[in-house]
């Protein structure tokens, strides 16, 4: 990613972390076709979301894309910031309202929007407990939200209706980039033929009390298919060691990612520890269960495996994603269970069922077909604040 200092009088674009990575790469690549003179600059907070945005990005930027690390939400710190880039709008993606940042942007008659918006009811609460600042802040900012519900939240903290719009989830908008599919076949053949793999699972986003989950389903899947291969993907890079420290005290034979070799036969568990690549291994799997759900974490993306057009798994804590589960669990794109117990038998009958791996593979790809167009009307929303010159 260029590091170089932006040009000033841009665009300003923050996306936290990897989901909001994810949702704001096709809003950045947009930008780009719609504003080609203007400099855009994105900031990220964490190491992983910094990672999946060079890789997702890396052969679209040029010397009029810039990245670095987002200032702290401090007076001192964005006032530098803004004085350096000075930008024509700032655009923050999904949930985070940083009340300093927004007040100096209004003092600066920078426009904020809050693009592709989502708030839980736990976060409305929260929001609610400071109402004097929330309420301030909601009256400098507007808002394309993903969903009615997520609406109704924000204009419960008093944010005017006329600076709200529903546009939809960007992320249903998901391309797969026809270098990561290839990517994605070559590996998977590869799997099959040289390692001899005949059902391949994916655990992605795993949190603390989820892998011993996902490992004991995994004893009972080799116990009727020997070949099959588990891929896991813990969701932060500081717990690499110790998964892979926990998945060979369970006695099962790994293989970490990381390593310079390829996976061979004998081997049962695929650790993926290097950060950027889940999208790549999704194209991999037969099956994936999403983490974060087992334990009340709130979920993570779906949207990425349904788009691969693979039947999906989801445990119960999915509060930040509600309305986007419930889409997928109608669809049929999407199966939620409620326990370990529950991960075994859903895994164990798509291994044994390819009718309903079948059946779940058309459903996801349907659901995607189905919620696709946000990205157009955030992008008018955008233009409505940031004319197109």
């Amino acid at each position: 990613l260029v590091a170089a200092k932006p040009a000033a009088g841009g665009i300003w674009l923050h996306a936290v972390s990897v989901g909001e990575v994810i949702a704001a790469v096709p809003i950045i690549k947009a930008l780009r076709q719609q504003y080609p003179l203007m400099p855009i600059t994105v900031t990220t907070t964490t190491p992983t979301g910094s990672a999946r945005l060079t890789e997702m990005l890396a052969e679209d930027l040029d010397n009029n894309i810039f990245h670095s690390y987002s200032p702290y939400d401090w007076p001192i710190f964005i006032s530098i910031f803004l004085r350096k880039i000075k930008p024509s709008i700032y655009i923050v993606m999904e949930t985070e309202l940083w009340p300093v940042t927004i007040y100096l942007c209004q003092c600066m008659n920078i426009p904020v929007i809050v693009a592709n918006a989502r708030m839980s009811a736990k976060s409305a609460k929260g929001y609610q407990r400071v109402a004097w600042l929330s309420h301030a802040m909601m009256q400098n900012i507007q808002v394309a939200t993903q969903y009615q519900q997520d609406a109704e939240y924000y204009l419960s903290l008093g944010l005017p209706s006329t600076q709200l719009q529903v546009t939809g989830s960007i992320k249903f908008d998901i391309e797969l980039a026809p270098e990561l599919v290839l990517a994605a076949n070559e590996f998977k053949t590869q799997l099959i033929n040289d390692a001899k793999k005949s059902f391949i699972w994916l655990a992605a986003s795993t949190h603390k009390g989820e892998d011993e989950f996902v490992l004991a389903t995994h004893r009972k899947i080799l116990k009727q298919d020997p070949n099959a291969l588990l891929i896991i993907v813990p969701r932060h890079l500081e717990r690499f060691d110790d998964v892979a420290d926990l998945t060979e005290e369970k006695g099962f034979q790994l293989h970490r990612h990381s390593s310079s070799h390829a996976v061979d036969a004998e081997k049962n568990v695929l650790l993926i520890d290097s950060i950027g690549q889940l999208l790549l291994f999704y194209g991999i799997a037969d099956v994936a269960f999403v983490g974060g759900s087992l334990v009340p974490r709130g979920g993570h993306n779906t949207i990425e495996p349904v788009a691969w057009g693979i039947p999906v798994l989801s445990g119960p804590h999915t509060f930040n994603f509600t309305e986007v589960t419930e889409r997928l669990v109608q669809a049929g794109a999407l199966q939620i269970i409620d326990n370990d117990q529950q991960l075994t038998v859903a895994v164990l009958k798509l291994l044994k069922d390819s009718k309903q791996l079948t059946l779940g593979a058309a459903a996801a790809r349907q659901v995607i077909d189905d919620n696709r167009g946000a990205k157009q009307k955030l992008m008018e929303f955008i233009a409505s604040l940031l004319p197109i010159k």
